[in-house]
């Protein structure tokens, strides 16, 4: 055959496909780019058989909202004020970004989520400081591999007037990436703008943003709700009055967005992204909106948000949502009529992976080990000694696994990672690249 095929072999595959369930012991086939089969045993002696045995098998995850321009800077931001991380990573800092930091971090944060078995990610890219920035992100997205959704943002020179009350209408460079690299959306790459919306600018200009992203064919999404100031704005609501809802947004965090406009999302197909560990640490940052979505019918996605604030790895964000949500919901602890009593392991394992698929627009092609679909695909050892036995593997793989618990990742077919070792990347060079960058940003230069 002229594409190359595969057979991922014995595996206990979590295929997250009703259809096909989950098998203790199974095959993948993949051909080119796409899973052909799957099923407790294939013949298929044209195949490079890949040995699954003692690994968990399942879809790649998806990370749907990362600032991953910000991975050099790793952990700043957590043990101080929120507002100190809006005012300098936001403000001087990020307006002093180079087009190069902005490459190496978003080449090192697509990295290590490859590493860490996240296989398509949503770089929501709020640096684009000229179009040299612009170029350098995608390029950095480009070589590390991953299915990527380039959501471009605005510049963070002379930040205020784009960020409040702005009267600034989204940068037309916009226009120039569509046409240069992503005129075709049948590609690992793709474009979604990173909008502002009604707690950020004026009327006139969020509708226009969002009109220019739809003559484009460009999905957007919207920081909603975060902190206590942006409650009165009810920028949902507003949204919904001027009657441009629709299934092509979707919001992140809605942490005081009222349960009336979450249902608003939900009667619009407005899906949602929950940066769980970031939400957690962000202090005054607002109640996590688990409930208030799913008692509406809204299953969010999951993201690593922005490292400097947390771990962007999906293993953290599944373990601790599932640790909120069970925390206090139940009983006398159910804020919301119809919010699920409780929430379960397999729940999770969705929100990272066909939740995520649907919240960038990809479920037609990634979310789960359906043949036709792209070949993103995890594997995870199972005799690792933090796991083995395994008796439970959404359990395992929810509760208890890590990235170094990764395997293999393959991105369409193509293997980023093999036996625990990263391919195609020089690590070396890539952790030297971000201490200088590091340095630049931080204004350490005197200390290296």
């Amino acid at each position: 055959m002229s594409e190359e095929c595969l057979l991922l072999s014995g595996g206990w595959i979590i295929s997250m496909d009703p259809g096909i369930g989950e098998l203790r012991s199974g095959d993948v086939l993949i051909e080119g780019e796409r899973i052909a089969a799957v099923a407790p045993r294939i013949e298929a002696p044209h195949a490079q058989r890949i040995d699954a045995r003692n690994t968990i098998v399942l879809p790649g995850f998806v990370d749907t909202h990362r600032h991953t321009w910000q991975s050099c800077v790793r952990h700043c931001y957590a043990d101080i004020d929120p507002q100190i991380y809006f005012a300098e990573m936001l403000g001087a800092r990020g307006a002093g970004y180079r087009a190069e930091d902005v490459h190496v971090g978003t080449l090192l944060g697509a990295v290590s989520a490859l590493d860490g078995g996240i296989t398509t990610m949503l770089d929501w890219s709020h640096v684009q400081n000229s179009p040299e920035h612009a170029d350098a992100a995608i390029l950095g997205l480009r070589e590390a591999g991953i299915r990527g959704v380039f959501a471009h943002g605005w510049p963070l020179v002379d930040g205020a007037s784009w960020m409040f009350d702005s009267q600034r209408g989204h940068p037309q460079d916009i226009r120039r990436l569509r046409a240069r690299y992503f005129s075709s959306d049948d590609q690992l790459l793709t474009l979604a703008m990173a909008g502002r919306g009604p707690e950020m600018a004026r009327r006139e200009v969020w509708l226009d943003d969002l009109r220019l992203a739809r003559e484009l064919g460009l999905r957007s999404t919207i920081h909603m709700g975060a902190y206590a100031r942006n409650a009165q704005v009810r920028a949902i609501a507003q949204m919904h009055e001027a009657g441009v809802l629709g299934d092509d947004l979707t919001f992140v965090h809605c942490c005081f967005s009222g349960a009336d406009e979450i249902a608003m999302m939900a009667d619009a197909g407005v899906s949602a992204s929950l940066g769980v560990h970031c939400e957690m640490n962000a202090q005054g940052i607002g109640d996590i909106p688990f409930d208030r979505m799913l008692a509406v019918g809204i299953r969010p996605s999951l993201s690593g948000d922005t490292e400097t604030k947390c771990s962007g790895d999906m293993f953290t964000q599944m373990r601790h949502a599932f640790a909120y949500y069970r925390s206090w919901m139940g009983g006398r602890h159910c804020r919301v009529e119809h919010a699920p009593p409780t929430l379960s392991l397999r729940d999770v394992l969705e929100f990272a992976t066909v939740a995520g698929a649907h919240a960038t627009g990809l479920s037609h092609k990634i979310g789960s080990l359906t043949p036709g679909k792209q070949a993103d695909v995890i594997l995870i050892r199972t005799d690792d000694i933090n796991l083995a036995p395994v008796c439970d593997a959404v359990g395992a793989v929810v509760l208890a696994a890590h990235p170094g618990n990764v395997d293999s990742v393959f991105v369409a077919g193509r293997a980023v990672k093999r036996h625990g070792r990263m391919l195609h990347v020089d690590l070396d060079a890539l952790r030297q690249r971000a201490f200088v960058s590091q340095a630049h940003v931080l204004g350490l230069h005197n200390t290296l």
